[in-house]
């Protein structure tokens, strides 16, 4: 197995940061397919106040840049990616990659 854990910093605003928080606890069955269809194992979120960490476990032959990019191609994902852009601060159209910062393990 593989882990990639990232960050973001969502927008500045209470409101935006409980829809957004909501969002993720209705994400769309279409959206959880896909990550399990690239070799995407399980995808946790947690929250610090605008801080968000993402912990990413994948199969072993699993190629962040090639997965990720056949992730965004799936059935809604491109939608997914959109609605959630409004709350992370981020254009519409913006890759995974764009939004989300690889972090580096040091320990």
């Amino acid at each position: 197995m593989k882990r990639y854990c990232q960050t973001l910093t969502l927008v500045d605003d209470e409101e935006m940061i409980a829809r957004y928080v909501d969002a993720h606890a209705h994400v769309w069955p279409e959206v959880i397919e896909g990550q399990r269809a690239v070799g995407i194992l399980d995808m946790q979120i947690f929250r610090r106040g605008r801080i968000l960490f993402m912990i990413c476990d994948t199969v072993d032959s699993f190629d962040w840049d090639r997965d990720m990019a056949r992730l965004a191609t799936l059935p809604r994902q491109a939608e997914w990616e959109a609605y959630v852009s409004q709350f992370q601060g981020c254009s519409p159209d913006a890759r995974s990659d764009e939004k989300w910062q690889m972090m580096e393990r040091i320990f």
